[in-house]
């Protein structure tokens, strides 16, 4: 029975990722194709997590993520925030720029941890709950560019702020996370020397999540 019912938390598991990669919806019979179980199997499943909140189906009988991942999300938030300072205040007090993890939230940047510089005089006052489109900002072109495949570091200026010099890159590896780890500031930015650090922070902070 144990045996059983790991096998079908899994099962369910894999069909909330399949639903979780951006496209418009799954027909039962292109989950079971794509799970590689029977219709029945996969109907059973779509039962159970459709009464706790977790899928619904449209008008046209497509599949979605439901409305209560959102409250796994919100309850995730605050351990990626802690888990994240360590990495951000190493990459504050290194760079001397304010350091900041962003993840996808639809489509805008959502800061869920900020790390200002204990030692410089002038600094970019960036707060937790900023959000922002993706496709503006260096913290939401990393994660777009995270959905290509890319892992390398983006640079901006003035495009959430006038003057504000942004360098990001995306945090790799995390099929269940979107977001980038990044450095803003007023003050000139050597990128060939923050860039690489950055991407190395983005990188430390996947490993300590994995």
């Amino acid at each position: 029975m144990a045996a059983e019912s790991s096998q079908t938390l899994e099962r369910g598991l894999r069909l909330l990722r399949l639903l979780a990669d951006g496209r418009r919806g799954r027909t039962p019979t292109e989950l079971a194709a794509e799970l590689e179980l029977s219709r029945p199997a996969v109907y059973r499943l779509l039962t159970t997590l459709q009464s706790e909140g977790f899928v619904r189906r449209d008008g046209k009988g497509r599949v979605h993520l439901g409305f209560g991942v959102l409250v796994l999300a919100r309850a995730v938030q605050p351990l990626l925030r802690d888990g994240a300072l360590p990495t951000l205040r190493r990459l504050a007090e290194e760079v001397g720029a304010t350091a900041h993890l962003t993840v996808a939230e639809g489509d805008d940047g959502l800061a869920v941890a900020v790390v200002e510089p204990s030692w410089t005089n002038m600094h970019v006052a960036y707060r937790e709950g900023s959000r922002h489109p993706l496709a503006r900002g260096a913290a939401g072109l990393a994660i777009l560019a995270l959905r290509e495949g890319r892992t390398g570091y983006l640079i901006t200026e003035g495009q959430l702020q006038e003057g504000a010099r942004g360098i990001a890159a995306p945090v790799p590896g995390l099929p269940w996370l979107e977001a980038s780890v990044g450095v803003i500031t007023f003050t000139p930015l050597d990128p060939g020397t923050v860039g690489p650090r950055v991407a190395d922070a983005a990188a430390e902070l996947a490993r300590s999540l994995t």
